[in-house]
């Protein structure tokens, strides 16, 4: 016990040495100290034994842990030099406003024009810096911007329903237009690794839609499979799901997307029809705002929670989607009947083999403050190219968060983002003065002064404080 003790603070020392050469340097002499083995020194700082044996015997004749004079040319990559590269590589477009460079690429734009860094690098040059400072600039992965100026109420309600579900919750959406593709050959095996060889050239059957329903409390799908998803098609799966439990069953809640067919009038109806209640008139859910609230009224048998825009990530059918496409959707079929066989015997098979529920761990915390610093960096760096429709959103989305939820976002970040907008307000101006469309045009000049005057608001008992 004592010797793991021992050796765990050890570790802590080397743990505490990996900042710098000279602080690995030090954990060498400490740990050489405290009767640590070469073997074990060396693999705990990186170094090789001939090395950490070096910098001991060096520590006890000189006391002294910095590099000796070197001989040889100096660098020519100083770090003035490297920076410049870097911020060539990374910052700047190989296209007017586009594209992304490769390493042969920039090697010869830098070569045909030296002045953009000062020097000529080659590829491998260029590699090796990016390597250095951990950049890979190549990579890229889709994200979901927020643009529901509600976003955050929204995801409250749901992250509540998910904490304290009720009995009967179920997920529901559509996997729309999935393309049955019949490879030209077999699939093949490689005999040595047994990898998988896959054909190329492929044979498009058409299209299906699948339509599904995720119940939460055991992980069971309720799946349907049609040409099409249109209004009809969705009431009818609608109705033959709802329909599968008695009338004296709990409540039925629903969360799904603001699809317009799940938020018209005729699923208004269906939904008092299904639940024994008499359906307002048209006329008193003439708007898509009064739709939805009576929909996710919990005064009748069947409740709708709508997800926020662009907040699918927060319906968890998604995720059954996701381990769908992987387990069915890579194989050959030759035709949509097939395909839908194979979907319907995964989905027998999720439910009878696989099937558990999943665990909702997320509480939405930090996402403020992301969805604050996203909306900075735009203004930093594409304030001109944002589609005015966005930008409204995106400023009602910040008005917001400046009401309700300014404590979720550190002052700091409200500074830099207050000066952004500051930076920008001439642009933006310009992209409200060009719109064509005049409630457009009403919308977006309402959207900024109100966020503006809720910056004022912010700011001013800040500057009263400190007074």
């Amino acid at each position: 016990m004592r010797r793991n003790a021992g050796e765990c603070r050890h570790r802590a020392v080397a743990s505490e040495a990996m900042d710098s050469p000279r602080s690995r340097r030090q954990a060498i002499v400490a740990l050489a100290e405290a009767r640590v083995g070469l073997d074990a020194i060396s693999a705990m700082v990186g170094y090789s034994v001939r090395t950490v044996r070096r910098w001991i015997r060096r520590a006890k004749h000189s006391g002294e842990l910095h590099d000796q004079a070197r001989s040889g040319r100096p660098a020519i990559y100083r770090l003035e030099l490297q920076m410049r590269i870097v911020a060539f590589y990374c910052q700047t477009q190989p296209l007017p406003g586009a594209g992304r460079w490769t390493l042969r690429w920039a090697e010869r734009r830098l070569q045909a024009d030296p002045t953009a860094v000062g020097v000529a690098p080659s590829k491998s040059t260029v590699h090796r810096i990016l390597q250095s400072n951990r950049l890979k600039p190549h990579q890229s992965r889709y994200f979901l911007h927020i643009t529901d100026p509600d976003f955050f109420p929204k995801m409250e309600h749901l992250v509540e329903l998910y904490r304290n579900p009720p009995t009967n919750l179920f997920f529901f959406d559509e996997c729309p237009g999935i393309q049955v593709l019949q490879r030209l050959t077999p699939d093949l095996q490689t005999e040595a690794t047994r990898k998988r060889l896959e054909e190329f050239e492929y044979i498009r059957h058409g299209t299906l839609d699948v339509l599904a329903f995720f119940h939460h409390a055991d992980g069971k799908v309720h799946l349907e499979c049609r040409a099409d998803h249109k209004t009809d098609t969705f009431l009818a799966a609608f109705r033959c799901h709802a329909n599968r439990f008695a009338r004296n069953e709990p409540q039925l809640h629903y969360v799904m997307d603001n699809l317009s067919s799940h938020r018209g009038y005729r699923f208004c109806q269906l939904v008092a029809e299904l639940s024994a209640v008499e359906c307002p008139p048209e006329q008193q859910l003439r708007t898509l705002d009064k739709r939805v609230e009576w929909l996710a009224r919990e005064d009748k048998r069947i409740v709708i929670h709508f997800t926020p825009y662009h907040g699918s990530w927060l319906n968890w059918i998604e995720f059954w989607f996701g381990i769908m496409g992987r387990k069915v959707l890579g194989e050959s079929y030759a035709s949509p009947d097939e395909l839908k066989a194979a979907l319907e015997a995964f989905a027998l098979d999720w439910n009878t083999l696989l099937a558990h529920p999943f665990q909702w761990s997320y509480d939405g915390k930090g996402l403020h403050e992301k969805a604050v610093k996203r909306f900075t960096k735009m203004l930093h760096l594409s304030a001109a190219q944002m589609e005015l429709r966005i930008l409204t959103k995106q400023m009602k989305l910040l008005t917001n968060l400046l009401g309700d939820y300014v404590s979720e976002v550190p002052k700091e970040t409200w500074d830099q983002f207050s000066e952004a907008l500051r930076s920008q307000s001439d642009t933006i101006v310009d992209l409200i003065q060009s719109e064509e469309g005049p409630q457009r045009k009403h919308n977006a000049q309402q959207a900024f002064a109100n966020l503006n005057e809720a910056l004022r608001d912010y700011f001013t008992p800040i500057r009263e404080l400190a007074a």
